[in-house]
């Protein structure tokens, strides 16, 4: 009974590591050339095995994105409130989220590029897609319960938050060379021009 539990235990080890090896190289994939761009035939490639093992673990490309982008977020959490929800000062708690929010687009730029970029097309990532941008929603409305309690430009503070607190606009600013820094500045006076 020994070396069956063993074998069994060996079994599901090795299991566990083509599956690992199957979600890698799809993320790499991904981020290299795209969801759309990417097929079973290259992840299996990549990982180094048979295209019907990918389907085996993966009987369809939503439990392929779901395993991927779970792995990817694991490994690249976005920023957690806690960086900036400590701080009192509607300004300074803004600041803190946008930097560490531009912080976090430059680092994974090229993931969320490619993401955005195939959105559309690729169905399977309109659901993870759409939980990070509630993400971001909860951010706006964090912000905007401490820069415009009550205020009747609440509106139009709220259009601008969710515009600057998007990938396309953090990838906007830093394709005019602007560093995070400098972009959170500048948000800063939008959002100071806005509030009056």
């Amino acid at each position: 009974m020994k070396k069956r539990t063993y074998t069994l235990k060996r079994r599901a080890e090795s299991k566990d590591l083509t599956r690992e090896r199957i979600v890698a190289a799809a993320m790499a994939l991904h981020e290299e050339v795209g969801p759309k761009e990417t097929t079973i035939s290259a992840i299996a490639e990549r990982a180094g095995v048979q295209r019907l093992t990918v389907y085996r673990h993966f009987p369809d490309e939503t439990a392929l994105f779901h395993a991927c982008t779970s792995h990817w977020l694991s490994l690249n959490p976005p920023p957690s409130r806690d960086a900036w929800s400590g701080e009192a000062d509607p300004e300074k708690r803004c600041r803190a989220a946008l930097v560490a929010l531009y912080r976090y687009y430059r680092r994974t730029r090229r993931m969320w590029a490619v993401s955005h970029r195939d959105e559309a097309e690729v169905v399977a990532m309109q659901e993870p897609m759409a939980q990070f941008r509630a993400y971001l929603d909860s951010i706006r409305d964090d912000l905007l319960k401490a820069l415009a309690p009550g205020k009747r430009e609440r509106c139009a503070i709220a259009a601008t938050l969710k515009h600057v607190l998007q990938f396309a606009t953090w990838a906007s600013l830093a394709s005019d060379g602007l560093s995070d820094d400098a972009m959170t500045d500048l948000v800063m006076k939008w959002l100071a021009g806005v509030r009056g």
